[in-house]
């Protein structure tokens, strides 16, 4: 069940309304005033906030605002002996669930209760939803729609159709097999093979039998066997980490792009073959040049497209849309339900630097999915150091020594930031005088 912060300024009346959720089965937390609710709320998990409206320092609406900020999944509603329109209508456009009026009818007020927790739970329900519905059909989908990946995305349509070749690169881990089957799925080679060869995984003596094939007899136990080429016929073939191919095999490649035929290991009798070439690697491919380890001819004839894929980091827009893609995935994966993501999970996957890209993302999720318990991943569900670095986003270091003045000064911008300008609520969260954020500024 959930935990229900009550925060009454009448102890006696919010004892009664503890007893009553407790009957319900939930967990209750009883505060006298915001600031005690506000500590309550930063102690641990709440899923909704039942506040009286008139209370001193700190009244409801100002409480209202302050969780919005600092826990926007928690739901608010607001009770009061003075109930108006305006105040009502105040309170729903701040993001109040519910407003009712003293003295409260028990069902009422327990109804509304059920309705803001099922709407909460809806809610982390239909982030997941959204992701499926913007088109996530396949596992093999791109998703994102920043800036970065939709010229990439143009990119790609436009070179799909054509037989140049295309190099992807950027850093490990941005999804360059998917973009290669990208191309080739919006190709009209789409019902050919795609064929995809790691570079880097196979030495130089098994690669070159891999590629191009090998007649019986041209080394101790070989057969006659298609390579990679041949198998790729009509189709696509995704020469992965390109950068690792020795010198030797350069040759042989560059001769394939330029006849379009191959020659297998045994034998001097070429074989024409119509293969589209894609690349991809996360080495610096002029820099290799300069150093001896790429051949210039062969450079210019895979950079004829060249795509530079966006590291995560650059597309910070696409991350909830990811996790949710992959929370999905891997809840199908696996035969458990889907789960939530929560607004502060979600801004601590955002706010994560992601060095591994979007495969490190997916990982991410698909543990956070195997180990979840109760239908919802939150910041403790991540591993320490994401949610370490969410910490850090919302807490300040101050070197010891700093004068007062100037710690004053950041604590107050800060929070500032974090309220989005709002110095009332700015004031509240520090316990000071709404004059006195004027005065300081």
């Amino acid at each position: 069940m959930a935990t229900v912060l009550i925060v009454d300024d009448e102890r006696p009346h919010a004892t009664a309304l503890a007893r009553s959720f407790r009957r319900e089965g939930h967990d209750v937390l009883e505060a006298g005033n915001g600031k005690e609710a506000l500590e309550l709320l930063r102690q641990g998990p709440v899923h909704l906030v039942v506040t009286d409206l008139m209370m001193p320092e700190m009244d409801g609406l100002d409480l209202l605002k302050a969780v919005q900020t600092l826990f926007p999944d928690v739901e608010v509603i607001l009770m009061t002996a003075f109930g108006t329109v305006e105040k009502a209508v105040e309170a729903m456009r701040l993001g109040a669930y519910d407003f009712v009026t003293k003295p409260v009818k028990r069902a009422v007020l327990l109804k509304s209760a059920r309705q803001a927790l099922q709407h909460q739970a809806l809610v982390a329900e239909n982030r997941s939803l959204r992701a499926e519905l913007a088109g996530l059909r396949t596992e093999r989908s791109i998703v994102g729609n920043s800036p970065a990946i939709r010229e990439v995305h143009e990119m790609v349509r436009q070179a799909a159709p054509t037989r140049a070749t295309v190099l992807l690169t950027g850093e490990s881990g941005t999804g360059k097999e998917l973009f290669a089957r990208a191309l080739h799925d919006l190709s009209d080679r789409r019902d050919d093979p795609f064929v995809a060869v790691n570079c880097a995984a196979l030495p130089e003596s098994i690669l070159e039998a891999e590629l191009f094939g090998t007649e019986k007899g041209a080394f101790t136990g070989s057969t006659q066997r298609k390579g990679r080429f041949e198998a790729a016929d009509g189709g696509t073939l995704f020469l992965d980490e390109i950068g690792e191919l020795t010198l030797s095999v350069q040759v042989k490649l560059l001769r394939v792009l330029e006849e379009d035929q191959i020659v297998r290991l045994g034998t001097n009798t070429p074989t024409p073959v119509d293969v589209r070439i894609v690349t991809a690697t996360n080495k610096d491919l002029e820099e290799e040049i300069r150093a001896g380890r790429f051949r210039q001819d062969l450079f210019y004839r895979l950079n004829v497209v060249r795509l530079l894929l966006p590291p995560l980091r650059g597309r910070t827009g696409d991350i909830r849309l990811l996790a949710a893609h992959f929370a999905r995935l891997h809840a199908e994966r696996n035969g458990k339900p889907v789960p939530g993501l929560t607004r502060a999970a979600a801004d601590a996957l955002s706010t994560y630097p992601w060095p591994g890209n979007v495969r490190e993302l997916e990982n991410t999720l698909e543990r956070a999915v195997v180990l979840d318990r109760d239908g919802i991943i939150d910041v403790d569900d991540l591993p320490t150091e994401i949610a370490a670095t969410d910490q850090e986003a919302r807490s300040l270091t101050i070197q010891l020594g700093t004068p007062l003045e100037e710690i004053e000064r950041v604590v107050i911008q800060e929070t500032l930031r974090m309220t989005k300008g709002d110095k009332k609520l700015c004031a509240q969260l520090l316990g000071i005088a709404t004059r006195t954020i004027y005065r300081k500024l």
